[in-house]
């Protein structure tokens, strides 16, 4: 199905106004029997429970790329310090030699062996050989101070790669502890709530998101966004919409599960280019354009820590990743609080 197609399926969702589409009322808040709380306070708290356990699954992305980083430095300096120590035993033996060979032909100044010689041009031929030994004593001694420096740089660069790698493991491990606690959070909210109240929390969910594609939309911006996909972008699209149905899960980016920006970098990445792998990375290092100059495959960026990413797929919509117990989807582009859009391939 081409992204085009999925988006004109789900128009009646995303898009006020579609033609043939009827709108119920809003939904008016009920309050939650025997509590004080409305269910849309329910559903605000549910909703920033689900936003902290997102910014955290960024910061466990991001300490888990470093952390993989690292490893791969250490296992290249491992190395490095093999070789070295391989060059450093090879000069050594050079060392030896030279030495033994500078014994065994004694060390008597140049103007006793003058004496010493019966032709004189003996001498000047020996003393010849004698400074090119010289030399290159000086060259193997300049060699293995080099080598003794690589070694002892390799082994400060081991360390501070040790050193990090223990920081971002730290990271890693309360990051993963603030997700598992907010969705503990939320999910304990949730299971207060009675079977026909958690289908009415979904519909206040979706009516939040309809009211702010339509503020989005209400605003013009449509009108101004005209730009077609690249290439790379149309691959991109194909990907991501092809994702659509699987399980979000914090953490994952495929072939199953995804979270969000582990769909959107492996949709690029399926598109022949490698961007970052969390969505405040994203924000940070792809090049930004406006709105208006959005075009299908771009990534759009959310809320205002940057901790939430879709793929802009034309019309109005975006396929993203939403949060934990939701599957890769269709949405509104203007459903979220939009920080800015950013272009892998610009």
């Amino acid at each position: 199905m081409t992204a085009t197609a999925l988006v004109c399926a789900v128009s009646a969702l995303i898009v006020p106004g579609a033609a043939g589409v009827a709108y119920a009322a809003p939904l008016e808040p009920r309050p939650k029997p025997g509590a004080d709380r409305s269910l849309e306070e329910v559903r605000k708290e549910i909703d920033g429970l689900y936003r902290k356990a997102e910014a955290a699954t960024d910061a466990y992305n991001a300490a888990r790329s470093a952390s993989e980083k690292q490893s791969r430095q250490i296992v290249r300096i491992a190395k490095d310090i093999v070789e070295a120590q391989k060059r450093m035993d090879r000069l050594k033996n050079q060392a030896g030699a030279l030495a033994r060979a500078q014994y065994r032909a004694g060390s008597l100044p140049d103007e006793a062996q003058l004496l010493l010689k019966n032709e004189p041009e003996d001498f000047f031929r020996g003393a010849d050989l004698a400074r090119k030994g010289q030399q290159a004593t000086k060259g193997l001694m300049t060699a293995l101070a080099r080598t003794q420096r690589d070694l002892d740089g390799y082994a400060r660069s081991a360390n501070e790669q040790w050193r990090k790698l223990e920081e971002n493991r730290k990271k890693k491990a309360a990051a993963k502890k603030e997700i598992k606690d907010r969705l503990a959070d939320a999910k304990k909210v949730e299971s207060r709530l009675a079977k026909e109240e958690l289908e009415r929390l979904r519909e206040l969910e979706d009516e939040a998101a309809r009211k702010a594609q339509a503020r989005w939309l209400g605003s013009g911006v449509l009108d101004e966004i005209g730009g077609r996909a690249s290439k790379q972008g149309k691959k991109a699209i194909a990907f991501a919409t092809k994702q659509i149905g699987k399980d979000y899960v914090w953490g994952a980016e495929g072939p199953d599960t995804y979270d969000c920006s582990g769909l959107t970098s492996q949709a690029w990445l399926a598109a022949g280019r490698a961007i970052p792998r969390t969505s405040q990375e994203q924000w940070r290092q792809l090049p930004r354009v406006d709105i208006e100059d959005m075009r299908p495959g771009d990534l759009i960026i959310y809320h205002d820590d940057a901790s939430h990413v879709g793929m802009y797929v034309g019309d109005g919509a975006i396929v993203h990743a939403p949060r934990p117990g939701r599957q890769v989807t269709l949405a509104g582009a203007g459903s979220m609080r939009i920080l800015g859009v950013v272009r892998p391939d610009k």
